[in-house]
């Protein structure tokens, strides 16, 4: 049986957080590709294989690290139209947020979110983080087929 390293789909509009958060997940040594949607908008276009993403082939990705605070669609707002859709109810969504808002952590989880990451501030503290999250997600947990 041949093994399907699925993609990683990275939301996420600021570029020092997508960098360093390719760079963990690259030291971590997963094979997976990273896809990066710049804002919620772009996200649903590679969910949904429209926009720049309309010739992608590939499956839906082994998990989510979404952000709340983006432009033109927020993470809480992608996260409601993902779960509300059944072709994607098992993909695992982590928010990771620099937000400590008790308001988005519920409504988060409210909505289907499988954990609620805020963003250390620390560089270091921030890769080992991701580290963590690529690891449980990647290799730990266990998904259906």
């Amino acid at each position: 049986m041949k093994t399907i390293i699925k993609n990683i789909l990275l939301v996420d509009d600021s570029v020092n957080d997508v960098t360093l958060i390719k760079a963990a997940l690259k030291d971590a040594h997963f094979g997976n590709d990273i896809i990066v949607a710049e804002d919620g908008e772009e996200a649903l276009d590679f969910l949904y294989k429209r926009g720049k993403f309309a010739d992608y082939l590939g499956d839906e990705p082994v998990f989510i690290l979404l952000d709340i605070k983006m432009p033109l669609m927020n993470g809480i707002e992608v996260l409601k139209i993902i779960r509300a859709d059944a072709k994607f109810n098992r993909v695992p969504i982590i928010m990771l947020t620099s937000s400590r808002d008790s308001y988005d952590l519920q409504t988060c989880y409210d909505n289907g979110a499988n954990s609620f990451v805020v963003k250390p501030v620390n560089i270091n503290d921030f890769m080992d983080v991701v580290k963590e999250l690529g690891q449980y997600w990647v290799v730990i947990n266990e998904l259906p087929i």
